[in-house]
Order: structure tokens, then C-alpha cells, then sequence
């Protein structure tokens, strides 16, 4: 097991009717900004159980971030907060929101241009606004880790940032809440969790038993309740309950600690996402199981474990093994209603060099958990996956 820090300093708030907690976790001197995207929150009743919460507190609400948010509309509700004074912030919706909600935090207080927080992946983030989530749509853990991304559409950049200090102060996590997601979103969080897990365990042994089979068990629980939360005719609590704690767990720092870690697979779906607006999980599921495949050597002993403990494949060569594996990883996310070829979202080889050379224009160009992914290499991956 790698040397390792861990701090996480979000306070989680799991259950039914957990949103009225609101009222002891927000101080009650905060004048707050409400932060959401789109109009569900307000149709489905969220935001008024959240205003009811704040109580008399003095409070606003800024609407519209979308989908993989973006930078404009960021920019947007920090003038927002620094002309009405806000310093309180608190997230009601799902990654993206949660996502924009920690860049703004930053950029709110930030002296210069913000651009320049994602140009240097938050490493200069100095200090943030406190803000708090009530997540609705269970997918990237953005809940309880101290990371975002951002797009910016004007130059087709979807970038990460990680800072300390945009950590939430807390969560809360009804499951009920996901009760009106469509069958596409539920099918995204579960992918999207299991990618995120996959991160962080595909690599390459460092004698981390723990982190491993925390990571096999996410994994488990995702195959198991994947395609039952799909096929429900009306929704299970324990079901929703599962999905909503195992994407917070998939990325909430715990299984990484202490071992190597990829992101490749993120790093091409950005570009692929910010190109061609194809959902966040989606370009994962393209991506990986021709990462997989090109990479079948240096995550060989990995591939054959995560073979035998998830799929429960253990017989066979182990280059057999490995190609059942890789099989199985597609046939899943296949399964859950997911396409993961390029073709199927009408992309053929002509979009490929555009994705490469914006790997290379955003400095990604030694991909992986050991650096040597190249953007040839990155190249043949795509084509793989077409």
C-alpha cells in the first residue's frame, strides 16, 4: 500500500426527510444563494422543503446550470454573490450543479481572472465561500469530495479542478428524491459510479486488500441493483438508497487512498463530452472498454482479479479471462441502455483527430496511472472504440 493522506471533512445527511436538517446545518446569520439547474427541483417540490428549512433566513435563488456547467453561467452567479453580498452558498440538483456550486464558491473570493483557477486545476484556490448540497441525482460523489469540472463552450475545454477548500460542509442524501429521475439518469449514476471505481482499482496491485475489496464490493452492489432500479415499475427505497451511497462512496477519496489511480478514461470522455455534448457517463462507457483492451498488459493482474471477484469468470487462459472481463464490463453497460460505441452516437473516424488534438492542447498527453499514455496511444484507443 502507497504512503497516503485522508481527510474528509463533509458532513453526510442520509435518509427520508433529511432536508429539514437544513435548518441547524446552515448558520443562522448566512444570507444565502440557492444554486440549481433546471426546473425540476422546483416542479418536484425540493426547493421549497429547502426554503422552508432556511427558515427566516435572508435568501435567493440562481437557476440555469446545466449539464456539464459551464463557465459563462458560473461567471454569472459570481456576479451575482459579489453584487447582493450572499456568503453562503447551498447546491439543490446533481453533479453539475454541485460542480458549478464548488467553482463558484472559489471564484467568488478569487483575485484575478477565474479562468485561471481551471488553468491550474485549483491548485490556486486560496479560500472559498462555505456552501452546503442537497443532491438529487446520484452519479459523480461530487457531494463529498473537494473536486469539479467545467466547461467552457466558447473554446470547447472541459477541465477538472481539486482544491482543499471547496470541500461541501455537508450533504444531504434522501433517496426519495430520485423518485422522478427518467430511466437515462439512473442509468448514467450507475455508470458513472462504476467508472469512477474502476479509476481508482484497475491499475496495478500494491498489496491494498482493503481499498480492493471495498472497491469489488461497490462494484458488486452497482451490477447487482443496475439493471433492477431499470426494470422497477415504481421505485425501491433500498435500490435507490444503494446507488445513492455506492457513487458517493466510488469517489469520495476512501478507495483511492493509498493506491494508483488512472483517469484516463475521464480525461478522453471530457473532450468527447465538451465536443460533442454527449452525457458525462455515456463518453466513459465508450471510452473504457477500449481502454481496457489497449491497456490489457499493463493491468494484467488487475484485469484477471477483477474478472474472478466481480464476474465471477475463473477459468480459462488468462488472455481468455481478460477478454471476458472487458466483454462483460461492455455487455453492463450495454445492458443498462447505454451505447458504447461512437457510431451509435454518429461519430466516425473523422471526429477522432479533433478529440486528439485537444487531449494535447489541454496538456493531456501522459494519460494513466503510469503517465505513457501518448496521444498516439489515446488515438487508438478512440479508434478502438468506434
Amino acid at each position: 500500500m502507497l504512503n497516503f493522506d485522508f481527510h474528509n471533512p463533509t458532513h453526510i445527511v442520509f435518509g427520508k426527510d433529511r432536508i429539514a436538517d437544513i435548518a441547524k446545518l446552515v448558520p443562522a446569520s448566512a444570507k444565502v444563494l440557492i444554486l440549481v439547474g433546471g426546473a425540476s427541483a422546483e416542479k418536484t417540490g425540493t426547493l421549497a422543503e429547502v426554503r422552508q428549512a432556511l427558515g427566516a433566513r435572508q435568501h435567493s435563488t440562481f437557476a440555469g446550470i446545466e449539464p456539464n456547467p459551464s463557465y459563462d453561467t458560473a461567471l454569472q452567479a459570481v456576479a451575482r454573490i459579489r453584487a447582493e453580498g450572499f456568503d453562503f452558498l447551498l447546491a439543490v440538483g446533481g453533479g453539475s450543479v454541485i460542480d458549478a456550486t464548488k467553482f463558484i464558491a472559489a471564484a467568488a473570493l478569487f483575485e484575478g481572472d477565474a479562468w485561471d483557477i481551471l488553468l491550474q486545476r485549483g491548485r490556486n484556490i486560496g479560500q472559498a465561500l462555505p456552501f452546503g448540497a442537497v443532491l438529487t441525482l446520484p452519479a459523480t460523489g461530487s457531494e463529498m469530495n473537494n473536486g469539479g469540472v467545467i466547461t467552457r463552450r466558447d473554446i470547447g475545454a472541459k477541465l477538472p479542478f481539486r482544491s482543499a477548500k471547496v470541500f461541501p460542509l455537508f450533504s444531504v442524501l434522501d433517496p426519495t428524491k430520485t423518485y422522478t429521475l427518467p430511466p437515462q439518469q439512473l442509468a448514467n449514476g450507475v455508470v458513472d459510479a462504476f467508472v469512477h471505481t474502476v479509476e481508482q482499482y484497475l491499475t496495478y496491485p500494491v498489496n491494498a486488500p482493503v481499498q480492493d475489496r471495498f472497491a469489488e464490493g461497490l462494484l458488486q452492489t452497482l451490477v447487482e441493483i443496475g439493471p433492477r432500479l431499470l426494470a422497477a415499475p415504481t421505485p425501491v427505497y433500498d435500490d435507490r438508497a444503494s446507488l445513492m451511497w455506492a457513487a458517493t462512496l466510488a469517489l469520495n477519496g476512501l478507495i483511492g487512498a493509498g493506491v494508483p489511480q488512472d483517469w484516463a478514461t475521464h480525461m478522453v470522455g471530457h473532450e468527447l463530452t465538451a465536443l460533442h455534448n454527449i452525457d458525462h457517463a455515456r463518453t466513459l462507457a465508450i471510452v473504457l472498454p477500449a481502454m481496457l483492451e489497449e491497456r490489457r498488459v499493463q493491468k494484467r493482474d488487475k484485469l484477471l482479479q477483477y474478472g474472478e471477484r466481480v464476474w465471477g469468470i475463473h477459468t480459462g487462459t488468462d488472455d481468455e479471462r481478460i477478454t471476458a472481463a472487458i466483454a462483460q464490463t461492455r455487455d453492463f453497460f450495454e445492458r443498462m441502455g447505454i451505447a458504447t460505441r461512437l457510431s451509435a452516437y454518429g461519430l466516425g473516424a473523422d471526429a477522432i483527430d479533433t478529440v486528439v488534438q485537444q487531449l494535447q492542447d489541454h496538456g493531456m498527453t501522459q494519460l494513466s496511472e503510469h503517465g505513457d499514455i501518448t496521444p498516439a496511444i489515446s488515438r487508438r484507443i478512440l479508434k478502438a472504440a468506434l
